[in-house]
């Protein structure tokens, strides 16, 4: 029996099991069981060389979005008109076969947005080559979930669930769990907060399926079954999902409106015609809502005595290194760090103009920064009657005699 047989075999037992107190440690050790066997999927198959014809394009610009949805939704179209490069779209399904990129020039910045092969129900175990389209999405920084408006709400539930399959959380924190293995001592269950999904019993269950006999374990909230598993597997993703409804020319104005008012998406039409002209319905309004979501800080540099440079931004990310001053020096020069004295900052971050800041303090978008570098030393340690130490050799007899006072 394969992997995927075992899959199905066991969700098939968990459908026909009642849910209730006496069956909630059976539940747990089942979904335990799932999510090893998900992993063990989604592993290279051994004795294979790892090289394989995948999707994978060079990063490029200051961050990546993917365009992830089912086939002729308007993926291609969208990348068009937000680029200018040509992606081929038509009316027949799996127009694109392979992974497209394209730059987005937004505020100063350059993102990079690539257009994915339409996904099908299944691709986590495979289907369609969707495995290789959801491993460059891993890659990106933010997704855009593509679904048509006509249709019905159950392709967005479908393709979260392929997405989770593999490792993907959308629009989730990473849970508040510590959790670390040891050599010896068993197994150290603590928590923080009250418990009502799990319990120690149940926890150790799921420990041992994974054959983890020495652990400690603290929960900092009220978590579930899934969490404790996501935390123990340590592999999966937390990321940015935004679900762009398009093609709305074709719904009635009452469920565009249901539609807009659902948290983190976004209604945009590609087609509407006004006349021989497309207009590019409420397109600006999915880029501010993708530039939030990202939370590219813009940084300008301000060299001492001249204007700022507002034409060039160091771009900073909290998924990308951080937003520190520090990190702001980092990305400029790697020796950097150790020669500043200080920074004076402008912007939103400083609370007075200019504010002097340490190597920790947080920058915002926009922020003007003039870095100020410690002063060299100079060899004599001094001048004059300042100096530090004196320049004769230290023993007495190596130094040179006056010559004796004429009388």
């Amino acid at each position: 029996m394969g992997i995927i047989e075992k899959i199905k075999e066991i969700e098939a037992e968990m459908a026909r099991t009642q849910k209730n107190k006496a069956t909630e440690y059976h539940l747990g050790q089942l979904k335990a069981k799932i999510a090893k066997l998900r992993t063990q999927l989604l592993e290279p198959p051994k004795g294979s060389s790892g090289a394989g014809d995948g999707f994978e394009v060079t990063k490029y610009g200051h961050g990546r979005v993917a365009l992830i949805g089912f086939p002729s939704v308007g993926k291609s179209t969208l990348l068009t008109m937000l680029t200018g490069t040509h992606s081929e779209a038509a009316s027949y399904e799996f127009t694109t076969l392979t992974c497209i990129p394209g730059i987005i020039h937004y505020n100063d910045t350059k993102i990079q947005l690539l257009d994915l092969p339409g996904i099908i129900e299944g691709a986590s175990e495979g289907k369609g080559r969707g495995r290789q389209v959801i491993a460059v999405s891993k890659s990106s920084d933010i997704v855009l979930m593509v679904l048509d408006a006509s249709k019905s709400e159950g392709h967005r539930q479908i393709l979260t669930k392929e997405l989770e399959a593999v490792g993907l959380r959308l629009n989730k924190r990473p849970p508040q769990i510590y959790f670390k293995k040891k050599k010896t001592g068993g197994i150290s269950f603590n928590s923080t907060a009250p418990l009502t999904h799990v319990d120690e019993k149940l926890c150790y269950q799921i420990l041992h399926e994974y054959k983890i006999h020495n652990a400690e374990i603290l929960f900092r909230e009220d978590a579930t079954v899934d969490d404790l598993i996501d935390v123990i597997e340590g592999n999966r993703k937390y990321m940015k999902c935004i679900y762009v409804y398009n093609k709305i020319d074709v719904v009635g104005i009452d469920d565009v409106d249901k539609l807009a008012r659902q948290p983190n998406s976004i209604v945009i039409s590609c087609n509407l015609k006004a006349g021989s002209s497309l207009l590019k319905l409420n397109l600006d309004r999915l880029l501010a809502k993708m530039w939030e979501a990202m939370g590219l800080v813009r940084v300008y540099t301000k060299p001492q005595g001249q204007q700022p440079d507002f034409s060039d931004p160091v771009v900073l990310s909290a998924d990308r290194g951080g937003c520190t001053v520090e990190d702001f020096c980092n990305h400029i020069h790697r020796s950097l760090v150790k020669d500043v004295k200080y920074v004076l900052v402008w912007g939103i971050s400083a609370r007075h103009y200019p504010q002097h800041c340490g190597l920790s303090h947080v920058l915002q978008d926009e922020d003007v920064v003039q870095i100020v570098k410690k002063k060299e030393k100079d060899d004599g340690g001094g001048r004059g009657r300042f100096k530090s130490h004196s320049t004769a050799p230290a023993r007495i007899s190596d130094r040179e005699k006056k010559a004796p006072l004429k009388t």
